[in-house]
């Protein structure tokens, strides 16, 4: 067999298995669905293979240097659950009442939000890999607020239209990364001249041209495209976090506004700028819930591939 033949039954099965995830564990009682999901994490915990260990190695930076072994295994394991705990809710959600949604979501300083939605002016939440990003999505488009987020091509294209077809049965509108019709800059800006609203994950540089920040006491690169979408269009830019405050709830966190810095200084040096209160915003609320945050890829400079640091320009 191929390598192309090889990487095709890959594909297939790797969406025979969501599909699968989306049919059966959808139609599960959530108590029976939470029991057999927290027994998969403890299994995958236990086996501690590469994604634990860059889950590990990642919470590790975030506890900093003098966390004893205990607690980082005990923190990672939680992680591996609260990972695991996205996935089973993603399938569930399909059946979920929007009214259920709503209700069972904490929001700390939601006036900032609402604020930003009567301002008319547009509106980014950027947001990291925490809790259930798809939940936040769904909660704010059936509190009124519909927007437009943008989703990584997966691999197969089939698993793709598979998620694009969900979170828009959440209310949201999808772009894709790559391979759409216009640039996805340019159809963002469109949409917050229009006075619409952002959803954008912003905690790890998908384009080896991301920008140089500061974070938790090491540099890390993140993308340009939120700051640089709020600069160029004037739309408020706040940063979210998120949680799991209980087995059955959800929490959201809206930190303060991020603004154009005053005074001097060109439009990459501001973005810049922008940028690191981004990554602050992040690593307070990450720190407060560290198991939460689901970052089982490389995000430090220290550990990413040589040929990933080529660039530090503003490129959007």
């Amino acid at each position: 067999m191929s390598d192309g033949s090889r990487g095709a039954m890959s594909g297939r099965l790797v969406d025979s298995a969501y599909a699968a995830g989306w049919a059966v564990v959808r139609g599960m009682p959530e108590p029976i669905a939470r029991r057999q999901f927290d027994a998969i994490a403890d299994g995958v915990w236990a086996r501690h293979g590469k994604g634990v260990q860059r889950l590990q190695a990642n919470l590790r930076r975030v506890l900093g240097p003098s966390v004893s072994t205990e607690q980082l295994r005990r923190v990672t394991h939680q992680g591996v659950r609260s990972y695991f705990r996205y996935w089973r809710e993603v399938f569930q959600m399909p059946r979920m009442h929007t009214a259920d949604l709503v209700a069972r979501m904490q929001c700390e300083d939601e006036w900032r939000l609402r604020d930003a939605v009567a301002a008319g002016r547009g509106m980014i939440l950027v947001l990291p890999h925490m809790g259930n990003w798809d939940h936040a999505g769904a909660w704010l488009a059936g509190t009124g607020v519909p927007f437009t987020t943008v989703a990584e091509r997966l691999q197969p294209e089939s698993l793709f239209t598979r998620f694009v077809e969900f979170r828009e049965s959440l209310g949201m509108e999808v772009i894709p990364l790559t391979g759409g019709d216009r640039p996805p800059f340019s159809v963002l800006a469109d949409r917050l001249r229009a006075g619409g609203t952002l959803c954008l994950l912003g905690d790890r540089d998908l384009t080896a041209s991301g920008i140089s920040v500061s974070f938790f006491g090491a540099e890390a690169r993140m993308p340009a495209g939120p700051a640089a979408l709020a600069y160029d269009t004037g739309a408020a830019l706040l940063p979210v976090t998120l949680s799991y405050p209980s087995r059955y709830d959800w929490a959201t966190r809206i930190h303060p506004q991020v603004v154009v810095p005053s005074g001097s200084g060109d439009r990459a040096e501001k973005i810049r700028a922008m940028t690191q209160a981004v990554a602050d915003s992040f690593a307070e609320g990450i720190a407060d819930h560290p198991a939460d945050w689901h970052m089982l890829q490389r995000v430090w400079v220290e550990d990413l591939d040589a040929s990933r640091l080529s660039s530090n320009a503003v490129t959007v």
